[in-house]
């Protein structure tokens, strides 16, 4: 039956040989504390009252309730501009990589531009781009962005799995989701096909900023992997651990 990547409203999901199984960013994501996103919350919204003062205090006297709502709903706000600026960035990556020309919108420029000087300097050649993975001994699944082999640079004549990111940081659970994917028993190719993924060198994080592109290698692609297990691993039981408690009745 093979695996299968699903299209959705919300994003995607994966079925493997029939069964529903969870994506890599989906384990990452449930299993893994993210305590920097409090202090960005934090940051958003508070930033956004001070370049608002003036409408903050008018909501506040016409409808205090209301203003509570909106200021909660400013993380998330932001969190969706920045996914959908990370979406199309994407998408222009991979069309200009295969050589692709693109009519790029002046607010995403810059990103696109650093990029493409990165590729040039870099002389990156494509070998994979978007393939769906699938771990049948884990039970997991994901989509990478790419392998690309290096023609210069600090990277020069390897070939390493890569994936974009146009985060305003990297962090360390991005080595976590490499690993899983370079881990992965196959890919699927163009035809449907299970295919086992190519030997690479390495794992590295493309970040794409404003003005410039810059690569971040996996110092320790064992420990990432392991980690990743035991997160993953943490996500599934999350469930089981929501119930460990029971309300002590009398009899």
């Amino acid at each position: 039956m093979g695996l299968e990547r699903i299209e959705t409203k919300r994003g995607h999901k994966y079925v493997l040989d029939g069964m529903p199984i969870k994506g890599v960013t989906t384990l990452l994501g449930s299993g893994l504390p993210k305590p920097h996103l409090m202090y960005w919350s934090a940051k958003e919204v508070a930033s956004f009252v001070v370049q608002n003062i003036d409408d903050v205090k008018t909501w506040i006297n016409q409808n205090p309730a209301e203003t509570m709502n909106i200021l909660k709903n400013v993380p998330w706000q932001s969190r969706d501009r920045a996914a959908k600026r990370g979406t199309d960035i994407h998408a222009f990556a991979e069309a200009i990589l295969h050589g692709g020309e693109v009519e790029v919108p002046a607010e995403i420029s810059d990103y696109v531009q650093g990029y493409i000087n990165w590729l040039d300097e870099w002389q990156v050649e494509p070998i994979l781009t978007e393939k769906t993975v699938g771990s049948r001994r884990y039970k997991y699944a994901g989509t990478f962005d790419a392998i690309l082999k290096f023609g210069s640079g600090p990277l020069k004549d390897k070939i390493y799995l890569c994936d974009w990111k146009t985060s305003n940081s990297v962090y360390g659970e991005m080595a976590l989701q490499l690993s899983a994917y370079s881990n992965a028993e196959f890919y699927i190719d163009d035809d449907g096909n299970e295919q086992v993924l190519p030997l690479v060198d390495g794992l590295a994080i493309v970040h794409v900023k404003p003005g410039k592109t810059e690569v971040y290698t996996v110092n320790d692609e064992k420990y990432a992997f392991k980690s990743f297990l035991h997160v993953a691993e943490l996500s599934e039981k999350l469930s089981i651990i929501e119930d460990l408690l029971d309300e002590a009745e009398a009899e």
